[in-house]
């Protein structure tokens, strides 16, 4: 089953008075160079704050996030990956940030994945994250959940979304429309589904030239106009 683009372009602008409004509300990411310009540390920074985001009211987490980023020293990954445990727990006891351990103990493990890549691509991770193809966007969420720490479940998408790369989003809105088209009868656990959603998503950007962003946001604006 497919989407028809022209009509969930139709449904959503019904939303709004003109059509700069829409525009206007639609998210925006950044462009490659955008996403090459970025220093691995924000991209440390954002990994890091989307895990504590995790199970959280996320304006929490933000409220905290520039005292993180005081304590965690701008989050450079060639420092945070020496983090030892004795320092984890001097963490704990400051009640300037949030202090869960187990999210705390993420920082140092996403900032060797980050080193990781570096290495391996002779890039930096921001080049790395820019390069990868928005038609294979589920396949970077799949590395980031099998080699990064606490990103898996919506925490790759949502992490991704933070530092401006382009991706849709499987919130409940977006899962129920696709599941009125047909693309999948359930929120997408496998690969299989997922592959299902990419390819819908794939079809929809060909016809209509927008971003994965924009597209996601509109599939959820077509089941509520609040989204």
């Amino acid at each position: 089953m497919t989407l028809d683009y022209r009509w969930l372009h139709d449904r959503v602008r019904n939303r709004f008075a003109s059509d700069d409004a829409m525009e206007a509300f639609l998210p925006r990411s950044l462009t490659p160079d955008e996403l090459k310009q970025l220093g691995d540390d924000r991209y440390l920074s954002a990994m890091s704050q989307r895990v504590f985001r995790a199970g959280m009211t996320h304006s929490v987490v933000d409220a905290r996030w520039p005292a993180f980023e005081e304590a965690f020293w701008g989050f450079d990954p060639e420092t945070l990956v020496l983090l030892s445990p004795e320092q984890i727990d001097g963490y704990t006891k400051n009640d300037r940030i949030i202090r869960h351990r187990t999210k705390l103990q993420t920082i140092p493990r996403n900032a060797q994945l980050i080193l990781d890549i570096r290495q391996e691509q002779g890039t930096s991770f921001g080049e790395f994250i820019a390069n990868w193809p928005s038609a294979d966007i589920i396949g970077l969420w799949r590395l980031l959940t099998k080699r990064g720490a606490r990103l898996g479940g919506r925490s790759a998408a949502g992490f991704l979304r933070l530092v401006g790369k382009d991706t849709f989003l499987l919130t409940s809105d977006v899962v129920a429309r696709l599941v009125a088209a047909g693309v999948i009868d359930q929120m997408p656990t496998s690969q299989r589904d997922r592959q299902r959603v990419q390819d819908a998503f794939n079809a929809l950007q060909q016809v209509s030239g927008r971003p994965l962003c924009q597209l996601s946001a509109m599939l959820s604006l077509s089941i509520n106009p609040r989204f």
